[in-house]
């Protein structure tokens, strides 16, 4: 693991791999860290020939914050007052791009996770050249109508946050419950130990709620991704309460010659049980490029 200076931010990665491979940009999402990417599911994709790249997105992990610019008013940017939004999805692309141009890196297979998906799409629209394919998993494309999360997993989305490290842990598990897959349903112990290691390595939801306002104060992606050219695979879960299927399906509805895979059972996560058929998936849209 080591750090860049890259869009005026310093930006924590990590990479997996042969770097005489091409390069495979992972990119996490809401709130995430590097190390939401699951150890196997990385050491599978190098395994198929790839060098991969993961990194903490700004306001997260280890990355750069941004607490001195103070908390969004999240209901008055939904006014439409955006006074209080310190960055939008773009300025997570040109972090993005920041770091494969730091690394060497002249293109880069693009593979995005929920939030990481809406950033890996608008990197394909900023920074085109640097995309040699596109994968964008349990996102959506920044339309009001499509992808909005149940009732459920709104609650979880905006629940306060924890007091100490037992309540994180304790706030995850319970958040397994509602936004994970039904019919891939991690073991508590493991999604405990998942956020014990987040909390331990970097608990930021000041960060996650400036993210959560990126979000939301971003222009819808659609006519940009109308225009995008590479191959594109859009990786979607059946049973998603977080980002419902619908926002998958418009996302390959508006990238030209998209592939698009609706997994029944899976999700707002990424089970064990479905690493090979996603990373098949992302293999054969690489090798369309």
């Amino acid at each position: 693991m080591a750090e860049v200076r890259a869009n005026g931010v310093d930006i924590w990665y990590e990479t997996v791999g042969n770097p005489a491979d091409p390069a495979l940009l992972l990119v996490m999402g809401l709130g995430a860290q590097l190390i939401d990417w699951p150890a196997g599911f990385v050491e599978q994709l190098a395994g198929r020939g790839f060098h991969v790249v993961l990194f903490d997105n700004r306001d997260a992990g280890l990355s750069s914050g941004f607490d001195e610019v103070g908390l969004p008013d999240v209901p008055a940017i939904l006014s439409g007052d955006r006074s209080t939004v310190a960055y939008l999805l773009s300025d997570l692309a040109a972090d993005a791009a920041g770091l494969l141009k730091e690394l060497g890196i002249e293109r880069a297979h693009v593979v995005g996770a929920s939030m990481g998906g809406m950033v890996a799409q608008q990197l394909a629209l900023d920074h085109p050249e640097l995309v040699a394919s596109l994968a964008s998993i349990m996102s959506t494309t920044g339309a009001r109508g499509v992808g909005r999360p149940t009732e459920a997993a709104a609650a979880v989305l905006i629940r306060p946050p924890a007091a100490d490290r037992a309540e994180a842990v304790a706030n995850a598990v319970a958040g397994a419950r509602v936004v994970g897959s039904p019919g891939y349903p991690a073991p508590q112990a493991e999604v405990e130990r998942r956020a014990s290691a987040k909390y331990d390595r970097g608990y930021r939801p000041q960060g996650t709620l400036r993210q959560y306002a990126a979000i939301i104060a971003s222009p819808d992606r659609t006519p940009g991704l109308r225009e995008v050219t590479v191959p594109a695979v859009v990786i979607h879960g059946a049973d998603d309460p977080l980002i419902p299927p619908d926002g998958g399906q418009a996302t390959a509805a508006a990238l030209p010659g998209a592939e698009l895979l609706v997994i029944p059972g899976m999700g707002h996560d990424l089970p064990v049980q479905l690493w090979a058929q996603i990373v098949d998936a992302i293999v054969a849209n690489a090798r369309r490029a």
